[in-house]
């Protein structure tokens, strides 16, 4: 029987913002991947994995691929490029839509140079009103890529992601599983967490403060009852986005802190202290060495 179980590592790469760590969320059944209706939230490739009967998926949600406007944004894409030449399959996530503009055709470009199967996936069919418009998303794309196969689905409403999951199989290969069965993610929760938090200062602060904010994970640590302490940074460029961040009398952060906590509590399964501060650095995207500071590694590039 083990003899028949497959394995493998599957990318999902896409514009930003088009639903993949929803789509992630949802399969794993976990929240590791940080979701925002901000597009390139997720800057490092988040390691999931999902195991049935069938066998195991590793999933790497790869930042968006765009073109890149400082060393963050090359980072990211060079990250989200590379990971399309090493796993067994590719997921290709789109919007409905038969309009394919600058940022897919990028994408195309960078799939034609693979031997990978990609698998075409039209995310969001719940916003489609009527169904049969479908097949007119997947006639304009079917011939922009060699796909290996096309699949219209809602992450958000759970349609067709079963039939993706059977599809990502039929191209894997046999193999062993990487990783235990109730193992959900390598990430560590010093990572996880410091996402978490990114994730609700970026949703609360709402347009207030672009892209510049990272989070860094000061100290973790556990008590003798059980409880986590910890101490977190939040980042960012300007003196007027501390304001911002800490709100009036301090009731900006007080809400990311107390939503971040409830969430973090939720994932460790115990209860945390969560203390949080501002801190300025002036154009840290452009720096190697700040980004090197917040988890971004050459390395990994």
């Amino acid at each position: 029987m083990e003899n028949n179980l497959k394995s493998g590592f599957v990318t999902l790469i896409g514009r930003p913002n088009v639903g993949k760590s929803t789509l992630m969320n949802h399969l794993i059944g976990q929240k590791i991947a940080i979701t925002s209706d901000k597009p390139q939230t997720t800057r490092n490739r988040i390691q999931t994995v999902y195991t049935d009967e069938r066998g195991q998926i590793i999933f790497l949600d790869t930042p968006g691929i765009h073109k890149a406007k400082n060393k963050l944004g090359e980072y990211m894409v060079s990250v989200a490029e590379r990971t399309l030449k090493e796993v067994d399959v590719v997921l290709w996530l789109v919007e409905p839509s038969t309009y394919i503009g600058a940022g897919e055709q990028h994408i195309a470009e960078q799939l034609s140079q693979v031997k990978t199967p990609v698998i075409l996936v039209i995310n969001k069919i719940d916003t489609v009103k009527n169904q049969e418009e479908i097949l007119t998303f997947i006639n304009a794309y079917k011939d922009v890529c060699q796909f290996a196969e096309i699949v219209p689905v809602s992450a958000l409403k759970d349609k067709n992601t079963d039939l993706m999951l059977e599809l990502i199989y039929k191209y894997l290969p046999k193999g062993p599983q990487y990783y235990d069965e109730d193992t959900v993610t390598d990430q560590p929760m010093r990572q996880i967490s410091a996402e978490l938090i990114r994730e609700k200062a970026l949703r609360l602060l709402n347009d207030e403060i672009p892209h510049g904010i990272a989070v860094t994970i000061e100290k973790m640590k556990e008590r003798e009852n059980g409880i986590i302490d910890i101490e977190a940074e939040i980042i960012c460029e300007r003196e007027s986005h501390k304001g911002i961040i800490i709100g009036k009398g301090g009731a900006m952060l007080k809400k990311i802190g107390s939503s971040a906590r409830r969430e973090i509590e939720g994932l460790l399964d115990t209860k945390v202290n969560l203390q949080l501060w501002v801190k300025v650095r002036k154009e840290w995207r452009d720096s190697e060495l700040f980004m090197k500071n917040y988890g971004y590694n050459e390395k990994d590039i």
